[in-house]
């Protein structure tokens, strides 16, 4: 009899641990339980431009860092200046990847300003670097005629450089028709 009472008590004391660490675990009653499976990242839509094989606007998996985004547009190409971007850097929905060419920077500056080059327009493929080019290479850029070009120089003068290609928009005759025009043409590289 003993021995029943024993297993009795060590059966009724399994239960009451059990119990108990439901209890503790258990969420508090009336809490709503969420069932559902966690959202999924939505992809990134990025576009990428200048010296890569394919520029273009792509879908990629959120998480995506710039090597990706390089990666979906066939690649850099031989001209391209890869030390002017952080392949590692992740990228967010929306952003703009521009591939400098070791040509992008094709003005020159002078003690009287941005001057310029010597062949007076970007190699083809070259991108404009909008922040030291002169006259005549700013109006090599379709819709860009010479005094538009003065006041992108006057602009910048006064302003200091471009922080980003779309800053361009700032220049009074440059809307956002004139830079759908340009903006796989332009560069702000140092």
């Amino acid at each position: 009899m003993n021995r029943l009472v024993n297993n009795l008590i060590l059966i009724a004391g399994g239960v009451l641990t059990g119990g108990l660490i439901w209890l503790v675990s258990a969420p508090p009653r009336g809490a709503p339980v969420d069932l559902r499976p966690a959202p999924t990242p939505a992809p990134l839509v990025v576009h990428v431009t200048g010296a890569v094989a394919e520029p273009g606007v792509y879908d990629l998996p959120a998480g995506a860092r710039v090597l990706d985004a390089l990666e979906a547009a066939g690649g850099l190409l031989p001209e391209a200046e890869p030390g002017s971007l952080n392949q590692a850097a992740p990228l967010t929905d929306g952003d703009q990847v521009i591939v400098a060419a070791a040509s992008s920077e094709v003005g020159s500056v002078s003690d009287d300003g941005p001057g310029p080059s010597s062949s007076g327009a970007p190699p083809p493929g070259g991108l404009v670097n909008i922040n030291t080019a002169g006259l005549e290479e700013l109006e090599s850029l379709p819709g860009i005629g010479p005094s538009i070009a003065q006041r992108i120089i006057d602009y910048r003068e006064a302003n200091g450089p471009f922080s980003k290609t779309a800053d361009i928009v700032n220049v009074s005759g440059i809307g956002p028709a004139t830079f759908e025009q340009i903006k796989d043409r332009i560069t702000v590289v140092p």
